[in-house]
């Protein structure tokens, strides 16, 4: 893959309770080939989960490249395309001098963008779009051993 390459990256977060257990997921396609991702923790948030699935799926690309990123969360879309900035220009606190929440996946996304070129597209959860469905459908596994009462 390279800068002139596209690869369309949808992710989803959910979480059973929140905070409770929780999973992520994420469908990439590339030039016909799908990949999927997903994961969980015991006691998380759905807004970190979200931000981990993000994380996740561009950790995962072995090279640079431009990206379609498809999320239904306008926490991370707004986070990373506008919010980011003055949390970073302010030393990660809000303009309220708050420390900003999941400021260390927010960092951990902050460097992953880095390598890439991303155009950020919002979508409606839950509204039929496969591939958001798929990613929910991800999400969801990714909790599942989390929840209790599995070993």
């Amino acid at each position: 893959m390279s800068r002139t390459e596209r690869v369309t990256i949808h992710t989803d977060g959910a979480c059973s309770g929140n905070p409770g257990p929780g999973g992520w997921g994420a469908v990439l396609q590339y030039n016909g080939h799908l990949k999927e991702l997903k994961g969980g923790a015991s006691d998380t948030t759905n807004n970190r989960m979200e931000l981990c699935a993000a994380i996740e799926a561009l950790n995962s690309l072995k090279r640079s490249c431009q990206i379609d990123m498809f999320t239904d969360s306008k926490y991370v879309k707004d986070g990373l395309t506008s919010w980011i900035h003055n949390w970073k220009r302010n030393g990660w606190k809000t303009a309220a001098k708050k420390p900003v929440k999941n400021a260390d996946l927010w960092k951990q996304l902050d460097a992953a963008v880095q390598r890439h070129t991303i155009e950020w597209h919002w979508l409606k959860g839950h509204a039929g779009d496969e591939m958001n469905e798929r990613a929910d459908q991800l999400a969801n596994e990714g909790m599942e051993p989390f929840k209790p009462g599995k070993d």
